[in-house]
Order: structure tokens, then C-alpha cells, then sequence
């Protein structure tokens, strides 16, 4: 799947499958961009590096930036409706900005 991020094309991994989604990027090395449709919670537990978190609304709107999250975080946000796990650093979203 390709979102427009940053004005950039970013490859991301749609995880609309029990497995993918359970699994996320948890024991991974190698971040990759994670897109967690009708997720408004995400944690950290077994993740081997921090990673940007973006959540945002029904219509892509960001209602939600956490950077740098290291292991072992919970993030809750209940206007969230999508989530992004994002490598750490490499994009520069603001609230109210929206994703296409």
C-alpha cells in the first residue's frame, strides 16, 4: 500500500490480518512503515527499537504524534481511528495535517 507521507511515497504494510496485527513489529530489526486500520491503541512490548507512532481520525486527519517511543509503552488515544508505526525521525508530521 502507498501513502502519501511528508509529500513523499512511503511503501507500508497494511496489517488488516489477525496475525500481522498481532504481531506488528514486534522482535523485528528492520523497521518498516505499519499501517493499523481501526486501531486507537498500540504498545511496545518486544519491540528491539523505538519508532515514531502517527494516529489519526476517519478521514486521515493526525490526531495523535509520539516520538521516539521506546519498549514496553502503551498508547491509547480515543479520537484515533488508524495507526502508522513509523521508523524514528524520518517523517515530520503535525497534528491536524492529513495522510492520504
Amino acid at each position: 500500500m502507498i501513502m502519501h507521507i511528508d509529500d513523499k511515497e512511503v511503501e507500508v504494510k497494511n496489517c488488516i490480518h489477525f496475525k500481522d496485527r498481532l504481531m506488528g513489529l514486534m522482535f523485528n530489526t528492520n523497521i518498516t512503515p505499519y499501517y493499523f486500520p481501526r486501531c486507537n491503541s498500540i504498545h511496545t512490548f518486544f519491540m528491539k527499537r523505538n519508532i515514531d507512532v502517527i494516529m489519526t481520525d476517519r478521514n486521515n486527519k493526525v490526531v495523535g504524534v509520539y516520538k521516539n517511543v521506546g519498549k514496553n509503552k502503551v498508547i491509547t488515544n480515543k479520537k484515533a481511528y488508524n495507526t502508522l508505526e513509523l521508523p524514528t525521525n524520518l517523517y515530520n508530521i503535525k497534528l491536524d495535517e492529513t495522510i492520504i
